[in-house]
This record gives C-alpha cells, sequence and structure tokens, in this order.
C-alpha cells in the first residue's frame, strides 16, 4: 500500500476531478466477485481510499484504483469545425498481492497503471495539424512527466510501456513524435 500511495501521488489529477473516484479489491483472481468496492465522485484523496483498501490487506488480493487526468481531445460539434479540449480522462492504478492469480505481479509488476486506449498519445487516424501536432505533444509529456516522476520518486525496480494492440507503446510514441518534430 505505501509504493501504491507514492505512485498515485506523482500523478496529476484532473483539475475539475481532482480525487479518487472508485476503489475496489478481488480476492484470488479477476474472475472473482468484487470482496470490496466503494465509489468517491473522484472527490477522495488517495491517502483515504487507501485506508479502506488497507482493511482487505492480504497476499492474494488486488487492488484497483481509478482516476481522472486532463488530456487533450478532439471535439466535434455537428457541423462546427473540431477544437480541442482538455477534458478529464480515466486511469486505472492496480496493486497485486504476491499470491493474486498466481503470482501476475511477476509478469505484470507490482504496481500497473492503465492509461486506456493509446489514441490521446497518437491519433494515428487523425489529419496532421499544427494543432494536432500541439495536443500530442501536450499529452505525450503529461505520460512522460507522470512516469518519470516515478521513476525518480517512488523507488522502483523497472517500468514497461505497453499497448493492447500489442504493439511496442513506446516505440509508437517515438515515430508519432518524429512525426510531429
Amino acid at each position: 500500500m505505501p509504493r501504491l500511495l507514492s505512485v498515485i501521488k506523482q500523478f496529476p489529477f484532473s483539475a475539475k476531478r481532482s480525487g479518487v473516484g472508485y476503489m475496489g479489491v478481488r480476492s484470488i483472481s479477476w474472475d472473482q466477485p468484487v470482496i470490496f468496492e466503494q465509489t468517491f465522485d473522484y472527490r477522495v484523496d488517495p491517502e483515504r481510499a487507501l485506508t479502506l483498501a488497507a482493511e482487505f490487506l492480504h497476499e492474494d488480493n488486488a487492488y484497483e484504483i481509478e482516476a481522472l487526468w486532463d488530456l487533450w481531445v478532439p471535439v466535434q460539434e455537428g457541423e462546427l469545425d473540431e477544437t480541442w479540449e482538455l477534458r478529464p480522462e480515466s486511469v486505472k492504478f492496480i496493486a497485486f498481492g504476491p499470491k493474486f492469480e498466481d503470482a501476475t505481479f511477476q509478469q505484470m509488476g507490482h504496481i500497473q497503471v492503465d492509461f486506456g486506449l493509446d489514441t490521446p498519445f497518437l491519433y494515428e487516424e487523425t489529419d496532421f495539424t499544427n494543432s494536432l501536432e500541439q495536443r500530442i505533444k501536450s499529452n505525450v509529456q503529461k505520460l512522460v512527466n507522470f512516469t518519470s516522476a516515478v521513476e525518480k520518486n517512488c523507488g522502483i525496480s523497472g517500468r514497461v510501456l505497453w499497448s493492447e494492440s500489442e504493439d511496442n507503446l513506446a516505440q509508437k510514441l517515438i515515430e508519432r513524435l518524429q512525426k510531429v518534430q
């Protein structure tokens, strides 16, 4: 729990919703029912949420925390030109107990941060413009700042960026940033 709190403290919460929105605890594996969950409407500080989770501290549990951060996203309203705005986007923090789901932590690490789809960092299907370039750079910079802060301040032994598309996310980010340079 202290390591998870350390990671969450590095996170740049959304300006409009600056707290934890959800906390859940699962025992044994993901296919088992949630043994405890609480929603907070993104208003509770991480310390309070993890205090609740600590009541369920056990080697075969996994702990999930949901928060929001502000990323640039395109907004298209009817026939109007596309605009960009900072919007709260979901991020999940998952801490794995050493005996959860046959020692999942050995492949996934003790703490996993799920940023959702890679779209806000790549916008691969969007026509390239100066505005797109600025927004991609801003979103990627926020990701880099967060991961660097975690690496610097949390005593981690390693980090991996991956994408559900099974492509190397770090490589995809480099390629996209090279296009915007």
